[in-house]
């Protein structure tokens, strides 16, 4: 299956969202901030970001962004999951160069459902 780096500063939820992918099969590697995340990002060659949107310090845009720009990162897939819900957040979201966009909360099962589109899964 796919190696996905999990950015969220709500253990809780990070907790949640680490334990469904796991559960689907994929390598899973939670961080708790935007800095980690670019720093797995370079070191573990992730398939796949989920990125809080509202982290102190290096927001998930901010991540998104610093990934784009990146040539090692910069074809990584990209979800944003946020309470940030929106028409504008949104739009911000995909303009970083987020793949897709989940408001918090979410449905498990459908957030492992996108992530199974975004990375091409059956």
């Amino acid at each position: 299956m796919a190696r996905i780096v999990i950015a969220d500063d709500d253990a809780d939820i990070r907790e949640l969202v680490v334990f469904k992918l796991r559960h689907a099969g994929h390598e899973v590697l939670p961080v708790a901030d935007g800095a980690a995340a670019v720093e797995a990002c370079l070191t573990d060659k992730p398939d796949l970001v989920l990125l809080d949107v509202m982290m102190p310090g290096m927001s998930g845009l901010d991540v998104c962004r610093t990934l784009r720009q990146a040539t090692e990162t910069s074809m990584v897939s990209v979800i944003l999951l946020t309470a940030r819900a929106q028409e504008s957040d949104v739009e911000q979201g995909f303009d970083a160069g987020a793949d897709d966009y989940v408001v918090k909360p979410f449905s498990p099962r459908e957030l492992a459902a996108r992530v199974a589109a975004v990375l091409g899964e059956e």
